[in-house]
């Protein structure tokens, strides 16, 4: 019967929480291996994981199996010693092993083990150094080997830890897709009744604008302006679980800048009561254009939409290095209060309570440009002033 320890049964639950056993070689288990031979100057070495009738190795040097009968085993008994090296000096004349098969087929005559311990304090195994002759480990030797078991415990607990967390990522990923698809499809049959309500508002304001009055008017714009409220937040969302997708493409495109922000001010409609200076040099540079028409469709809207000033005036730059394309849109709106700034770009955050038209945001247009941004391997800040200024920097990767 194989020698078992005392809680066997947590002992083999943590060990079989690494799920390390029976999988493929590998590199950093092979060095310290290697390491282990070399300095107790032994021509075998190996991790020796203990399971419940079995000892595994995980990595080997001299030695052509790769799993004994734990009942055979030299570890079996190491482990139940979690507090330093056990160490058979000539195993002919040991008790518990001079009829062990290793022994009296195999002609090994000498055995250490430093114990794998876990970090719930079980002991999972050994990393071992085996002779041919009789011998004894030096002071030196035995703290070598122990400081080795202990590299082997740290790439043992990483590699479950590294493990797990491609787990949560890959569940977090299949969520964020389920909640994008959802997105989608919530947004695309919302979509289709809002524009019914909308032309429905405007059809009975057409037919029946002889009967109604002035406060039957006013419900209907009410209304309508309450739906198109609702589509633009259904774009928004749209667009943020969207951001991903659109930054996820390695194409870039030549863009000429100021016709891309010409564009743009055409798509949004500027009055002549708005001034926007584009940037002095016309530059032709190489990004993802989609993302970057977006994130200059959010800010620009912005610096219009959550302005205070009789004249609008937003002002765009850009600036190069070797490894980024810097912008900046400035405006002389309504700013924003130092202590809001850090919450800015967080998302369904809205600072102002009212917009120039007396809408109120639905804070998730920063957030998705944040997104954006940060996708393209950039950043982005706001320096800001109440009633004076605000502006808005960003990089993104050439």
């Amino acid at each position: 019967m194989p020698q078992t320890t005392l809680h066997e049964e947590e002992r083999l639950k943590a060990l079989n929480s690494l799920n390390i056993l029976d999988t493929e070689k590998e590199k950093e288990y092979d060095e310290l291996t290697v390491l282990a031979s070399f300095i107790c100057d032994t021509p075998v070495a190996f991790i020796s994981l203990v399971d419940r009738d079995r000892q595994w190795f995980k990595s080997k040097i001299g030695l052509k199996e790769q799993e004994t009968k734990r009942s055979d085993s030299f570890c079996t008994h190491a482990i139940k010693n979690p507090n330093g090296i056990y160490e058979i000096e000539d195993t002919t004349k040991h008790e518990l092993f001079k009829d062990n098969v290793f022994v009296t087929e195999k002609g090994v005559k000498f055995y250490a083990g430093a114990p794998l311990v876990h970090e719930s304090g079980f002991v999972l195994g050994t990393i071992c150094v085996v002779d041919f002759e009789p011998r004894k480990l030096n002071e030196r030797q035995k703290i070598a080997l122990q400081n080795l078991s202990n590299q082997v415990v740290k790439l043992l607990e990483l590699r479950a830890k590294n493990k797990n967390l491609r787990e949560v990522q890959k569940n977090l990923r299949e969520k964020n897709e389920q909640l994008k698809n959802f997105a989608g499809v919530v947004s695309h049959d919302m979509k289709m009744p809002l524009s019914n309500i909308i032309v429905t508002i405007d059809i009975l304001k057409a037919k029946y604008k002889k009967i109604l009055d002035e406060a039957g008017f006013e419900y209907l714009n009410n209304l309508k302006q309450s739906a198109f409220k609702m589509s633009d937040y259904i774009t928004n969302i749209l667009m943020h679980y969207k951001s991903d997708e659109i930054t996820e493409s390695e194409y870039r495109e030549e863009v000429e800048v100021k016709e891309l922000i010409e564009d743009i001010i055409e798509l949004l409609d500027v009055n002549d009561n708005c001034d926007i200076n584009m940037p002095k040099e016309n530059k032709f540079i190489k990004c993802n254009k989609t993302a970057l028409e977006q994130i200059l469709l959010n800010l620009i809207g912005n610096s219009i939409k959550y302005n205070d000033k009789e004249k609008i005036v937003v002002d765009i730059e850009l600036e190069e290095s070797d490894e980024y394309y810097f912008f900046s849109v400035k405006d002389n709106g309504m700013g924003i209060p130092k202590d809001k700034q850090k919450d800015i770009f967080k998302l369904f955050s809205t600072i102002a309570e009212r917009d120039r038209r007396g809408q109120k945001g639905n804070g998730i247009g920063l957030s998705t440009v944040r997104k954006l941004i940060h996708n393209l391997g950039g950043k982005i800040k706001v320096d800001s002033e109440v009633g004076v200024y605000t502006n808005i920097t960003f990089s993104i990767e050439k």
